[in-house]
């Protein structure tokens, strides 16, 4: 039964890995809202998306997969070593702060040093959007898992201890996934399925609908989204 579930997952990973078409490296500028055809009004997220170059491509005959490399980001020449120079300058195209590889259903349609912009989206797409967490260090039970905490009269002593986490006789340990204070966000993460409202693409912006997991200017992957 499990050897049969596993095939079946396997599977399915590739088809989800092979559905892909397109994505582009972005960044976040920032939150805003807009009204929308029905005269709601709606958040929306405003992402710098590309233009993008194409550094390398890979092929399933000689890498055993189909892939595209892609660059963002302009970077000095001086920032860049020797190794990373002469990969950019295979492309042509200068240098780049942020390399991303972005595995596609087939990599026939583009060449090394082919820009992609914003405009391969558009209104009405779904795309799922990777970001980093903003970071907030340190964290107790009640701002990270939301806690309800103890009393707050005077006297309580006990507000936003996370209270009990195990037993002393038995089994004498903490269970493994316990939730308890610690380190709180910078994590990558992927929002799913939020739709493509707006495009401009003369400034290279996509508008979202909806939040994504980063800080403002923070490096996102924006890609087709796999479970439409």
């Amino acid at each position: 039964m499990r050897l049969h579930l596993l095939i079946f997952c396997q599977k399915n990973i590739r088809e989800i890995i092979d559905v892909m078409k397109k994505g582009l490296i972005g960044k976040k500028l920032g939150m805003t809202q807009i009204f929308w055809n029905d005269g709601s009004v709606i958040p929306v997220t405003a992402i710098e998306a590309g233009p993008c170059v194409v550094i390398q491509k890979k092929t399933s005959e000689v890498d055993g997969y189909d892939a595209l490399q892609l660059g963002f980001d302009r970077a000095k020449e001086k920032r860049v070593n020797k190794p990373l120079k002469g990969h950019f300058e295979k492309a042509d195209k200068g240098y780049f702060r942020v390399l991303r590889e972005f595995r596609l259903e087939s990599t026939s349609d583009y060449e090394v040093g082919s820009e992609l912009k914003a405009d391969i989206f558009e209104v009405g797409d779904y795309i799922d959007v990777v970001g980093t967490t903003r970071g907030r260090g340190f964290a107790g039970v009640v701002k990270r898992y939301g806690f309800r905490g103890g009393k707050a009269t005077h006297g309580s002593m006990f507000h936003r201890a996370p209270g009990s986490i195990g037993a002393s006789a038995w089994p004498s340990r903490v269970f493994k996934g316990k939730k308890m204070p610690g380190h709180m966000g910078n994590r990558r993460q992927t929002v799913q399925n939020l739709m493509v409202v707006g495009i401009k693409p003369e400034q290279n912006l996509i508008l979202v609908k909806g939040s994504v997991a980063s800080s403002k200017n923070g490096i996102v992957l924006i890609k087709d989204a796999i479970k439409i």
